[in-house]
């Protein structure tokens, strides 16, 4: 049987409000999705700060988009992005998008693409609108995505981490909690972690790890089991 055929990726990015320095792990984690064929940065090249950006754009295979300011204080980079997304999406042959800035701005663009079931992955600061992480399939935050690609060994236990980890620890258990478990209490990880992830926008290389298998050996809250292959979990506090 032949195998199917990889899934097409658009990495769009506005340049303006995103580090050249996360591309390589940008890339590496939408390899998840499938193949990134359509690679555009967006921006006014004529800026002497983004030098950086212009430095890279053969090695990543970036197509760099100009984008002239001509009104000051206004952006033109975001409605470009918007309309060459759009463009894609009813072109019909990109089956998800990344999303490469931290800009609320691409909020009602990232809810209009998933309305359309297409995944859309969001890699900005940490400090991005709440509004534009929460309408991504995933947000995920490129400062910790660079560190965690650059670590060699698995995080930490999560205890005395901040509230907003300890709040990951509440909607895991949660989804836990509502997940098939066996006699003994155990679910299939995979199950829970969708679960989770219909319910919230997080990724796990947030917090440090680069699997959800990592974080849940890593935390005292669940215990972890593996049998036959499959990986099951289960909240033991």
């Amino acid at each position: 049987m032949d195998e199917d055929p990889l899934k097409n990726i658009a990495l769009l990015i506005d340049a303006d409000n995103a580090s050249p320095a996360g591309i390589d792990p940008v890339l590496t984690v939408l390899a998840e999705l499938g193949q990134v064929n359509i690679r555009r940065a967006y921006a006014n090249w004529a800026k002497p700060a983004l030098s950086k950006w212009s430095e890279i754009t053969h090695r990543f295979g970036l197509q760099p988009i100009q984008q002239f300011d001509l009104t000051k204080g206004k952006n033109a980079t975001d409605m470009a992005m918007t309309i060459d997304a759009i463009d894609l999406l009813y072109r019909g042959k990109v089956d998800g998008f990344g999303i490469m800035s931290s800009d609320s701005d691409f909020t009602p663009l990232v809810t209009r693409l998933r309305q359309d079931g297409l995944i859309v992955y969001g890699f900005g600061g940490e400090k991005a609108p709440r509004a534009f992480q929460t309408a991504c399939t995933r947000y995920i935050d490129v400062d910790k995505l660079i560190s965690t690609a650059t670590e060699e060994e698995p995080a930490e236990s999560g205890d005395g981490q901040t509230a907003g980890y300890q709040e990951l620890i509440e909607l895991l258990g949660a989804a836990w909690k509502a997940a098939k478990r066996d006699e003994n209490g155990f679910a299939l990880l995979g199950e829970v972690g969708n679960l989770a992830g219909n319910r919230s926008s997080f990724d796990v290389r947030n917090y440090g790890f680069k699997r959800l298998s990592d974080l849940f050996r890593a935390d005292d809250h669940f215990r972890v089991e593996t049998r036959d292959g499959r990986t099951y979990v289960k909240r033991v506090r």
